[in-house]
């Protein structure tokens, strides 16, 4: 009986420590379990963080290459305006699109050189068929489109450039968009009184107002013109009667 006791004993021994190597094993595969799930976490926000700043200068690459395109357009619709523009305002008003977007499409190729930034060396098929559009109309028909076209994408050009140079992940870029935008500014308000002027004369108003100013010149100076010659004949009037009474008296 003392040997089968002792045998059970052993036995039991033995079992329970199968069982607290069983419940360590389990223990610590949980442990590597919740330290993988650690890892995989910092992994992740890592990932977030990298794609987050990556979508940025995304931001800034795509601004620079909108603003690459629509430079070029200007300088195109520019030179079809200084050549065909109906007025004297449309055609001066193209040639400074050539001439401002010429330069600040050299300041940005610069910049983006230095980056080794590739930028569109042409005008896409968009772009390309609003040129097309233009270059078919002539006299006051062209310039009543172009003047629509430029206020409108003036308006679009300087949100996003006052965005980029206040928002802008990139320096340079952003250094770009700010000194830029002003040129943009005053192209808006320039092209925004041109079409003022243009819906004033469509109109008649201008016209009218005009006429007025030249009735009211012309009331004036017919004003003063008979007064002067009332002036004149009242004069004459008192000169023949100190004559009359002057002869009289020698008499």
């Amino acid at each position: 009986m003392k040997k089968i006791t002792l045998g059970a004993a052993l036995v039991l021994l033995a079992a329970c420590a199968l069982l607290a190597a069983a419940a360590k094993g389990v223990a610590g595969g949980g442990q590597n379990t919740n330290s993988g799930k650690s890892e995989t976490g910092t992994s992740a926000n890592a990932n977030a963080n990298a794609s987050r700043g990556s979508a940025k200068m995304s931001a800034d690459t795509k601004f620079a290459a909108g603003a690459a395109v629509g430079g070029m357009e200007e300088v195109e619709l520019g030179r079809l305006a200084a050549q065909k523009g109906a007025s004297d305002e449309v055609r001066q008003f193209g040639q400074r699109m050539v001439d401002d977007h010429s330069k600040a499409n050299q300041d940005l190729t610069a910049v983006a050189s230095a980056k080794g930034l590739a930028l569109p060396a042409a005008l896409d098929a968009k772009h390309q068929g609003e040129v097309q559009k233009l270059s078919a109309l002539s006299g006051d028909k062209f310039d009543q489109e172009y003047v629509g076209m430029m206020v409108k994408d003036h308006k679009k050009d300087v949100a996003e450039f006052q965005k980029e140079s206040t928002d802008g992940a990139d320096a340079d870029i952003k250094a770009f968009a700010a000194r830029t935008l002003p040129v943009i500014q005053e192209h808006l308000q320039m092209i925004q009184r041109i079409h003022d002027k243009m819906m004033l004369r469509k109109s008649g108003n201008l016209k009218t107002t005009a006429n007025a100013n030249a009735g009211a010149d012309m009331n004036s100076n017919a004003g003063g013109n008979t007064n002067s010659n009332r002036g004149k004949s009242k004069g004459n009037k008192n000169s023949n009667s100190n004559t009359g009474s002057n002869s009289n008296s020698n008499m």
